[in-house]
């Protein structure tokens, strides 16, 4: 779905009876062929492009706040006034239109002038650092150096990655793309040009061997040296690894992190029939799902005694398991791999699995070498401050390795998820430029198996109650994770609108 798509509801150039909508409601209509949203707030009236520019999430089903609205579907979030994508996931603006009144009708008038630098005024300042290094080109990397560009700075923008793909949209790997239903066309951020325009260089063939903190220098893998004014630090995580021993077996066993990893996995899945996928996390089973779309035979191999119980809960992970068996997959839990040879994965407790295809996703850990060897203070990730600066100054962390003080959970945590990870490159550069706000965003993150859509809003390590709101198997619920009479975190499923409401309210309560 786009804007393009074929126009519903009214035609709002024709003009709808004021009285129709009431202070706070919404219309979904279209003008010039295209489909709009009309928003009435007291006294104004505003109209924008109808569909997100992320996945084509149908605006009008999310939750207008203030002066702005929220995609239902993954929480990006438009500027009423202009169209502007404020925050990911979503990373182009939509069309923002004109609306006059008269004569008791309001009417959409036309698209509105785009303006320049996404809606933003330019900024410059005097505490703008001569020029930007930004170590890796994940989801965290690319926001901070859009957010960089759209936010006025001018300075010299380096991003440093060796991945030939980068950045690319790293959650469709395991999704759609992986499962057949969406090209790679989808898979890149922007087109190359969209760097060029905005002067950002991405540096691919020469990798940061070390950063020098005091020096405000980095230093590559080819002995050059490159100083910074400041430096952001987006090197996300690497897949856990087997043990080198039953990496040398047949089949070749594959890991999910890159494009070149999913790619390699579907040529793969051409040749085989069987497929066995170790580890029962988000990653293995959206791999068992996009198999299955392949009409593979698919095994889960999981030491745990449900699916994704440590992150959702016996509730949730029970009818995660469900799901996925009643699609075709078969779960052998409590178990990890002994031997993988001769086409065959062994278990501990003896059983042989014929395999064409292995997949390992048994977890990820933070890359964080660099950060380590540069004297940055570390516990289970970079340790950062509300602003995401590291305890060198200048130095800033943000993604999968960011470990940061939370107001909702009233600790230190570390996500690694892709939307919390394009919050805080967008924060972060914001840092950079002197703005002193607090990364005080609420974790948010989705997944998806087979038509099922699971949104999680908060973070929950550890709760004491968990309360099911509505029916599991009839895909209709709320699942809420407590400590004590505190709402750590909510997951939902087909309840857009309450995740959103959620959200929300997690907001207000820490000011953010």
């Amino acid at each position: 779905m786009s804007e393009d798509a074929a126009p519903t509801g009214p035609d709002l150039e024709a003009g709808i009876p004021i009285g129709e909508i009431p202070d706070g409601g919404t219309l979904a209509g279209h003008a010039g062929g295209k489909a709009v949203l009309l928003v009435h707030q007291g006294k104004e009236w505003f109209a924008i492009g109808a569909v997100c520019s992320h996945y084509s999430g149908p605006l009008p089903e999310g939750l207008v706040v203030g002066d702005t609205v929220r995609c239902p579907w993954h929480h990006a979030c438009f500027s009423l006034r202009t169209g502007e994508a404020l925050r990911p996931p979503a990373l182009n603006d939509v069309t923002c239109w004109q609306v006059e009144q008269r004569a008791g009708k309001v009417y959409v008038t036309g698209e509105a002038p785009k303006r320049g630098n996404g809606g933003r005024s330019t900024k410059r300042g005097s505490r703008h650092p001569e020029s930007v290094v930004i170590v890796g080109a994940g989801a965290a990397g690319d926001c901070a150096a859009e957010t960089l560009r759209r936010e006025g700075y001018q300075g010299r923008l380096r991003l440093y990655d060796p991945d030939p793909d980068a950045p690319y949209d790293r959650p469709n790997l395991s999704k759609d793309y992986l499962a057949g239903t969406a090209s790679e066309d989808w898979i890149p951020l922007h087109p190359p040009e969209f760097y060029r325009e905005r002067e950002i260089e991405i540096v691919r063939d020469r990798s940061v061997a070390a950063i020098e903190p005091k020096a405000r220098r980095i230093r590559l893998d080819d002995g050059g040296t490159v100083e910074f004014g400041a430096l952001l630090l987006a090197t996300g995580a690497i897949p856990i690894r087997l043990p080198p021993e039953m990496e040398r077996g047949k089949p070749v066993v594959h890991y999910l992190r890159s494009f070149a990893d999913s790619k390699a996995i579907v040529a793969a899945a051409g040749k085989a029939k069987r497929a066995v996928i170790l580890g029962a996390s988000f990653i293995g089973l959206e791999v068992a799902a996009s198999l299955r779309a392949r009409k593979l035979e698919v095994h889960v191999v999981a030491p745990d005694r449900r699916p994704l119980e440590r992150v959702m809960g016996p509730e949730l992970g029970d009818f995660i398991r469900r799901l996925h068996e009643e699609h075709g997959v078969s779960f052998h839990l409590g178990q990890k791999p002994s031997g993988i040879d001769g086409g065959v994965v062994t278990l501990e407790n003896g059983a042989r699995l014929p395999a064409d295809l292995v997949v390992a996703g048994i977890g990820v850990r933070p890359n964080i070498e660099l950060a380590e060897r540069a004297g940055l203070s570390v516990d289970r990730g970079v340790v950062v401050d509300e602003r995401l600066q590291t305890s060198a100054p200048g130095v800033y962390a943000a993604g999968d390795i960011a470990r940061w003080p939370d107001p909702h959970s009233g600790g230190r945590i570390r996500v690694e998820h892709w939307v919390v990870a394009q919050r805080q490159g967008q924060a972060a550069a914001r840092s950079i430029l002197g703005e002193t706000d607090r990364f005080r965003t609420v974790p948010f993150f989705w997944s998806q198996h087979y038509d099922v859509p699971i949104n999680y809003v908060g973070h929950a390590e550890r709760w004491d109650s968990i309360d099911v709101d509505g029916n599991l198997d009839g895909r209709d619920c709320a699942v809420r994770f407590r400590a004590g009479e505190r709402t750590l975190a909510v997951a939902t499923i087909y309840r857009d609108r309450e995740s959103l409401e959620t959200e929300v309210s997690m907001e207000a309560a820490v000011g953010a």
